[in-house]
Order: C-alpha cells, then structure tokens, then sequence
C-alpha cells in the first residue's frame, strides 16, 4: 500500500495495529520524508550492499533500504514491532528480520550467513540512553562493519565530531577518531519524531578506518589515561592522571613525561590529539 508521506504510513500502522510506545525501548518515529533521504543519501547504499539495520522500529526506513540495498537485516528489540514488519514488509524477500537485542547479537556471524563475511553497512536509530555503549561496543567487539549511519541526540554526535580546542572536545571525540571518521550529515528537529523526543537529534556517518590512525603500544592504558583527563578536564594533565583509582603514576613520573614527549607541565587534555596522546601513553607504557 503506497502512502503519501513517512507521516501518514506511520499513523496508518500505528492504528491500525493498535500499538503503543515503549519508553523502556526509546520509541520515537521519524517521520519526515526529507530527513529519511538525507539518511539513505549519506550511507550511500546500493545494490551491493547487506545493511545490518538496528531498531527499525516501524519500518518507514527499512522499506526504503530495501528498495535500495541487496539485504537488510533488521534487528528489533520489541516483540511487537517485530511482528507488525513481518506482516507490513512481507512481500521483500531480501528482508532478515531478527527480534533481539543487538547488544547480544554477533554480527561475524551475520555476516558469514548473510553476507560471505563481507562488512556490512549498521544504519540505525538508537535509543539515546543507550546511544554511546552500542556504538563503542561495535567499534571495540571488531564486528565486520564497513561504515554505521547513526541518529542520534544533537549533543552527542557534536561530541563524536569535535575537534581538539572545542568545548564538545572530549573522550567520545578520541574513541570515535579512533576507529573512525565521523561526519554529521544533517541535524534533525524533535518534531520530525512520533511521538516527538525532549531533545534535537543529529544523523552522524562513521567511516570505519581500513587501519587504525594511530599506532599505539597499549590501547587500553592510552583510554584509561583519556578517561582520566576528561573526568576532570579543568585539571592539568599531571593532577587529572595522578588523582586517577585506574592508573597508579606520580606526578613526577608524569611530568618527566610530558617533558619527554615535548608538552609543558601545565597542559591539559583538551588541547591534544589522538597522536598525541598515543605518544604519552607509548611513553608511561616504558
């Protein structure tokens, strides 16, 4: 059945299933047509491509990438939904439709079953307060992904993207750049959602790297001291690294580094790269 609108296609379901919202999933709707092509635009899908789409929710986007893309594999939490696309998009056979929950779900394996384990393309509209662990959870399992367009909450994909100096600057940027190169293709307002959200949204495209930018020695003492400098920004680096429980550095060894790695004993964290905090870690990693 062809509708008008994302609008009228959603209210029609929404009827005529009797469906309700569930705040414990995060349900919210898009239904506006312009930013659904800015959405399909920006990942850039073709007759190539197997789409991993997390929460589908009613099925106005996936309808589209279907048209577009060679498979979707929609992964949906509610039970609910799960049953009204079985129904709704039942005549494309290039449709998967997985009712779980995508934190438990393993993506290698998805992609050797559905698509010769070859990375896929994630598009997804995330629930907010859970926006952040899905992605990095991603990013750190290694899950074959090619590129994720993401919607996501206005202030958070201007953290994904800031840039050293920026007030948003902070660990979220580092942890994105690390694994990917972010770029925010539109900013959506609350009122392009059913039922419309408490706060603006951005659509974000990370381009996952072939290999990572920086070549660290140890990966995991690199974000521990990130997280360390963050948690107290308006620190120097020497008192937000030796006040951290997860690192054990005095402040004489940190500022023997810093001296080492060229910065002044009274920099702080906003101010530095990736590269740069590489090299600092390489050199506390001695």
């Amino acid at each position: 059945m062809d509708f008008e609108s994302a609008g009228k296609r959603t209210r029609y379901i929404v009827d005529k299933y009797d469906f309700y919202f569930k705040k414990r999933f995060g349900q919210n709707f898009l239904i506006d047509d312009r930013v659904l092509d800015k959405i399909i635009d920006a990942s850039a899908v073709g007759k190539e491509d197997t789409v991993l789409e997390i929460g589908p929710g009613i099925g106005t986007l996936t309808e589209r990438l279907l048209k577009k893309a060679k498979r979707v594999i929609a992964v949906e939490i509610d039970r609910d939904l799960s049953g009204i696309l079985k129904e709704t998009l039942s005549e494309y056979d290039n449709l998967v439709l997985i009712n779980e929950d995508i934190m438990k779900v393993d993506m290698a394996e998805l992609s050797r079953e559905y698509n010769e384990g070859r990375p896929f393309k994630i598009i997804a509209n995330l629930p907010y307060y859970i926006t952040t662990p899905i992605i990095m959870g991603i990013f750190e399992s290694g899950a074959p992904v090619k590129d994720m367009t993401v919607m996501v909450q206005k202030e958070v994909a201007e953290r994904m993207e800031a840039l050293p100096g920026s007030k948003d600057y902070g660990a979220l940027s580092l942890a994105v750049y690390y694994y990917a190169k972010p770029y925010l293709a539109a900013r959506v307002p609350r009122n392009c959602f059913m039922p419309r959200p408490n706060v603006d949204s951005a659509v974000i495209k990370l381009t996952v790297y072939d290999e990572r930018p920086v070549d660290v020695k140890d990966e995991r003492l690199m974000f521990s001291i990130i997280r360390a400098v963050f948690n107290q920004r308006r620190k120097t680096m020497i008192n937000s690294i030796s006040g951290s429980k997860d690192l054990s550095f005095t402040k004489d060894e940190i500022k023997e580094v810093l001296r080492k790695a060229g910065f002044n004993e009274d920099i702080r964290g906003e101010k530095l790269t990736l590269s740069e905090f590489a090299k600092i870690s390489d050199i506390l990693s001695q």
